[in-house]
């Protein structure tokens, strides 16, 4: 509905004539004139400029009211509808400066955990899995994330439970679930101050250094390589100055920071072979929180299954041959800052903590696990890949041994949600879903069903 219509209308009626009579003076057709006061159409400009002159009325008023109109009838949410005029209004005022005004004030803002590039992610499944986690638990007040990837689910169990342990076997994950998470002491103003002194590089001044050498011009533009080297060089030489909080911050900063920047699909098994698009690197500090409820690890998840009595356990292992120590070897080079050999085309050091989830052996590992687990829950993801061109993104257990293995240790509900999966183009699979299994554990059950093997 247009409210020009109803101006004019009023003006029309305050004036005293006649909608006929208007029409015969101005040429517009009767049916569009009566269309336009009932709101129903917007005036053409050219309708608009007649109407303004025949009643000797502001045009630009006039005009005005018509533009609203279009603008107030075109929101798609009409919720947001009060936002987006005040943001469209430091848009026309500002003009082409409203960019920059933009950057400066999202450079202001702190890196969300959510914001990372990582394969196997949960970060849009999160909701999905607390909301069946809610529904189908009771009385849980320790969880386990056994292995927490990017540790969103973590990240959403945090404030609904007594105590959350987190735990991945990789030294920048580690790291990363310390910045944003471990209590400790910190001075915000201290570490923006060295980010800002690390935003004012210039990268044509720094030397060659051990990241810049390796990984310049392949996983990364050669001058932002050298800052990535110049900067994790300068953390260490400055580590005795900062608090464990302040160290891990300032590395995980470092990590999301240049994620976005990588010459990659989103990991480290190889780069893309093409010229690389020269670009600043800004950094911002992450989100960094203290919570007293969170405990962190980094072991093998089936030797810290036997240490751990909790209430739930979250189980999102890897799926397929995919190792994630070799896929993100990069920042595990840049976390340890070892400056280790590194071997073929993708400049790989020697392995260390291969998975045996993403071996034949994973079915057994996962036998292992979940017996060893000493728990009233046990929540796990996994997904359906199946048809695979590529032998590496094949699943490693089928979902009939999740669910009979599960079943072992007590009553299993299985659920499901359509999701979209990695893919690197080799893979046709359009009925991609994340499953998740929930099994209320029953202790007699579990011991009667596994092998004795795994007694020992």
């Amino acid at each position: 509905m247009y409210a020009i219509g109803h101006i004019l209308k009023e003006i029309r009626e305050e004036s005293g004539y006649p909608l006929q009579e208007v029409q015969q003076c101005v040429d517009i057709d009767l049916t569009q004139l009566c269309r336009i006061e009932n709101g129903k159409r917007l005036p053409t400009i050219e309708q608009l400029q007649k109407l303004a002159n025949f009643y000797n009325y502001d045009y630009k008023f006039l005009m005005v009211h018509r533009e609203s109109d279009k603008i107030a009838c075109s929101f798609e949410y009409p919720e947001f509808a009060i936002e987006t005029l005040k943001v469209a209004e430091d848009k026309v005022k500002y003009g082409t400066q409203y960019l920059s005004l933009f950057q400066n004030t999202i450079y202001q803002k702190p890196i969300s955990l959510e914001s990372r590039r990582y394969i196997g992610s949960k970060s849009k499944l999160t909701e999905w899995i607390m909301n069946l986690i809610d529904m189908e638990t009771e009385n849980v007040n320790t969880f386990v994330d056994i292995f927490a990837g990017t540790a969103s689910v973590s990240n959403q169990a945090i404030p609904k439970y007594n105590q959350v342990i987190i735990n991945d076997i990789l030294y920048s994950n580690n790291i990363i679930y310390k910045g944003f998470f471990k209590a400790g002491e910190w001075n915000e103003e201290k570490l923006n101050n060295i980010i800002t002194n690390y935003n004012t590089l210039d990268p044509d001044t720094l030397e060659e250094n051990y990241f810049s050498q390796n990984f310049g011009g392949k996983f990364y533009e050669h001058n932002i390589a050298k800052s990535i080297g110049y900067i994790r060089q300068k953390i260490e030489d400055m580590k005795s100055e900062l608090t464990e909080k302040e160290y891990n911050i300032l590395l995980a900063t470092l990590i999301y920071n240049i994620d976005k920047l990588a010459n990659t699909v989103g990991h480290f098994d190889a780069y893309i072979k093409r010229p690389i698009k020269s670009q600043p690197l800004r950094l911002r500090l992450i989100n960094a929180q203290d919570f007293d409820n969170v405990e962190i690890y980094r072991k093998d998840a089936n030797l810290l299954a036997r240490e751990l009595k909790s209430d739930l356990v979250y189980i999102d292992p890897p799926y397929n041959s995919r190792q994630y120590c070799r896929f993100y070897h990069l920042y595990e080079t840049l976390v340890k800052w070892n400056k280790p050999k590194l071997f073929g085309v993708a400049l790989k050091p020697v392995p260390e903590n291969m998975s045996t989830y993403c071996t034949v052996k994973a079915r057994d590992s996962f036998e292992d696990l979940v017996y060893n687990l000493k728990t009233k829950f046990l929540v796990v993801s996994y997904n359906n890949t199946y048809h695979s061109k590529s032998n590496s993104s094949e699943n490693k257990i089928r979902l009939e041994e999740i669910e009979s293995i599960l079943k072992k240790c007590g009553k299993t509900k299985v659920f499901e949600c359509s999701h979209r999966f990695f893919n690197t183009g080799k893979t046709e699979f359009d009925d991609h879903k994340e499953l998740l299994f929930i099994t209320e554990v029953d202790e007699k059950r579990k011991s009667k069903s596994f092998p004795t093997v795994l007694r020992w």
